[in-house]
C-alpha cells in the first residue's frame, strides 16, 4: 500500500478496500520505524492525522466529494500549521507554535489531506544539500551517505522513502527541483503568484514559491490543482484562472517546440547527466516533439544576481527575529543591545548568518546602487532571455542539477560549491516562470533529474509532457531497496 500514487490511493479509497485511519497508521508506522536512517521530519502529528483520518473516513460513508479526501501527505516546516510547532529548520523557530494555517495548508486540509507531519528543511530554507538545518541534516533514501538535496529535501526524502505519498515544498532557488533530481521524484515549481505564500516563513519574497513533491506528474497535478488561486492574504498572489491540470494530462505532444538551451551544456555537467537530457529529447521526439538549439545568454549572471537578491531580502525579512516578540530569546540578557546580538547570534546558524551579512552590505546606503540596484537590472536581463526564447519554443528542456547528489559534508567548508548546484534553477526564480523536475535516469544507483520550464503559468503545459514522458518510461516507478518494503 505504501508504494502507490496518491492516484492509486483515491481509487483504493473510494472502492473501500481500506480507510484512510488504516492507511493513515500505515505511513505512521513506517516513519516510526524507517525515519531515523533519514531524519526526513521535525514533528510527528499522530494524533492529529489519526483523528482527521476518521473524520475523512466519516465525510467518506457520507459521500462527502473533496478531492483528496483521506490521503496522508507531509508538509515542508516552513508552512505554519495551527497548534503544531513550525521551526522553519531553526533553533530560533524551535519552540513556536503557530497560532494559525498557511493559506495551502488550508487549501489541501479542504481538499481531505491528513497532515502526517513537518519535514526538515535547511534554516529558513538556506541551502542546497539540506546541511544546514538545526536538526542535523536529511540523508538520501538511495545512499544514506549523500544528501537529498535542499531546502526541501525531508519532504524529498520521506516520499522516495514511502513514508508518505506526497509532500510540500518550497522553491526560491531550485529547492523543490533540486530535492526532487537527487531523490527521484516529480518536483514542480508553479509560476510565481500562482500559490499563496500567506503563512510560509519568508526567505525572499520576490523569489519564495510553494510547490508539490511526488512520485509522478499525475500526482502533482491533483496536489496543484487543489493549492493554487488567488488569495486576498497574499498580496503577491495573481488572480488568474486555474486550469483543471488533470483533463491536460492526456494532450499530445505532436508538434511541440523543446528549447536546449547551449548555455545548459559545457563545463561542470556531469557527462552521465547530459546523456540523460539526450535520451529524455529522443523519448520527446518518439512522440512527435521537436527540437530547437536556443540561447539564454545572461544564464552565466544568474548565480551572482541571485546572490545579491536572496540575501538582500533575506535581511530584510529576518530582522524580525530579534528575541522580543516570539521565538528565542538569550538567557539572562543585560540589556536591549545584549538581547538582540546573543538571541541572533545564538538563534541563527552559520548560512542564514553568512546571507544575512551579505544582504546588510548590498542594502547599505553606500553599496545598494552598486550591488542590489544592478542586480535588479540583469534580473530583468534574464527574465528577456526566457521571454525571448518563448517567442519561438513552447517549452525549455534541460538538466535539473549538474550531477547526482554528493556525500554528506563535502561541500559544507567551500559556500560558492554549493552555490553552484542550483545553477540550472536559479534563472527560473528570478524570472519567476514555472519549471518541474522529472526523474530521467541514474548515474551509479543514484537518480538525476530532468528540468523543463514553461512560459507563464503554462504549468499544465509541464504537467503533461512529464506524464506523457513517465508513460514511455519508468524512472519515476523505482523505489530504494530498503524503503521498498
Amino acid at each position: 500500500m505504501h508504494t502507490k500514487t496518491i492516484a492509486e490511493l483515491l481509487k483504493i479509497l473510494d472502492k473501500g478496500e481500506c480507510s484512510s485511519e488504516e492507511l493513515t497508521k500505515i505511513y505512521l508506522a513506517r516513519i516510526q520505524k524507517l525515519d531515523k536512517t533519514l531524519n526526513s521530519f521535525i514533528t510527528i502529528t499522530e494524533e492529529f492525522a489519526l483523528s482527521a483520518a476518521r473524520i475523512a473516513d466519516e465525510k467518506r460513508r457520507k459521500e462527502d466529494k473533496a478531492p483528496l479526501l483521506g490521503v496522508p501527505i507531509a508538509h515542508k516546516d516552513i508552512f505554519c500549521t495551527q497548534g503544531i510547532k513550525t521551526s522553519c529548520g531553526s533553533k530560533m523557530l524551535d519552540n513556536f507554535i503557530s497560532p494559525y494555517d498557511a493559506t495551502i495548508v488550508t487549501k489541501l486540509k479542504e481538499a481531505g489531506t491528513i497532515l502526517l507531519g513537518k519535514t526538515n528543511m535547511d534554516e529558513f530554507a538556506m541551502g542546497s544539500s539540506n546541511e544546514t538545518s538545526f536538526y542535523g541534516p536529511v540523508h538520501n533514501p538511495w545512499d544514506p551517505a549523500l544528501v537529498a538535496g535542499g531546502s526541501s529535501g525531508g519532504s524529498a526524502a520521506a516520499v522516495a522513502a514511502n513514508l508518505t505519498p506526497a509532500a510540500t515544498g518550497t522553491d526560491t532557488g531550485g529547492s523543490i527541483r533540486q530535492p526532487a533530481a537527487l531523490c527521484g521524484l516529480t518536483g514542480l515549481k508553479p509560476t510565481y503568484g500562482r500559490v499563496s505564500r500567506y503563512g510560509m516563513i519568508a526567505f525572499a519574497s520576490s523569489l519564495d514559491q510553494a510547490g508539490p513533491l511526488a512520485k509522478t506528474a499525475e500526482d502533482c497535478a491533483l496536489l496543484l490543482q487543489a493549492m493554487a488561486g488567488v488569495d486576498i492574504k497574499d498580496s503577491t498572489s495573481i488572480d488568474n484562472p486555474v486550469p483543471n491540470y488533470n483533463t491536460m494530462l492526456n494532450n499530445s505532444l505532436e508538434g511541440l517546440k523543446i528549447g536546449l538551451p547551449k548555455e545548459f551544456f559545457g563545463e561542470g555537467l556531469h557527462p552521465e547527466v547530459e546523456m540523460a537530457v539526450q535520451n529524455a529529447l529522443k523519448t520527446l521526439e518518439k512522440m512527435g516533439a521537436k527540437v530547437f538549439d536556443i540561447e539564454l545568454p545572461n544564464t552565466k549572471l544568474a548565480i551572482p544576481t541571485y546572490y545579491v537578491i536572496a540575501p538582500a531580502e533575506c535581511s530584510s525579512n529576518l530582522s524580525r527575529y530579534d528575541g522580543v516578540r516570539f521565538g528565542y530569546r538569550c538567557d539572562n540578557p543585560q540589556n536591549l543591545e545584549d538581547l538582540y546580538k546573543r538571541s541572533r547570534g545564538e538563534g541563527f546558524g552559520p548560512e542564514v548568518k553568512r546571507r544575512i551579512l551579505i544582504g546588510t552590505y548590498v542594502l547599505s546606503a553606500g553599496y545598494f546602487d552598486a550591488y542590489y540596484v544592478q542586480a535588479q537590472k540583469v534580473r530583468k536581463l534574464i527574465t528577456t532571455d526566457f521571454i525571448n526564447a518563448f517567442s519561438k519554443v513552447d517549452v525549455i528542456l534541460g538538466p535539473t542539477t549538474p550531477s547526482p547528489a554528493f556525500n554528506i559534508g563535502e561541500k559544507t567548508k567551500d559556500p560558492v560549491s554549493m552555490y553552484l548546484c542550483d545553477i540550472y534553477t536559479i534563472s527560473v526564480n528570478l524570472a519567476g516562470l514555472p519549471a518541474l523536475s522529472m526523474p530521467g535516469g541514474f548515474v551509479q544507483q543514484c537518480p538525476i533529474g530532468i528540468q523543463l520550464i514553461g512560459n507563464y503559468f503554462e504549468e499544465g503545459k509541464l504537467l503533461n509532457i512529464a506524464h506523457q514522458f513517465q508513460q514511455l518510461t519508468d524512472w519515476h516507478q523505482k523505489t530504494p531497496l530498503t524503503f521498498k518494503e
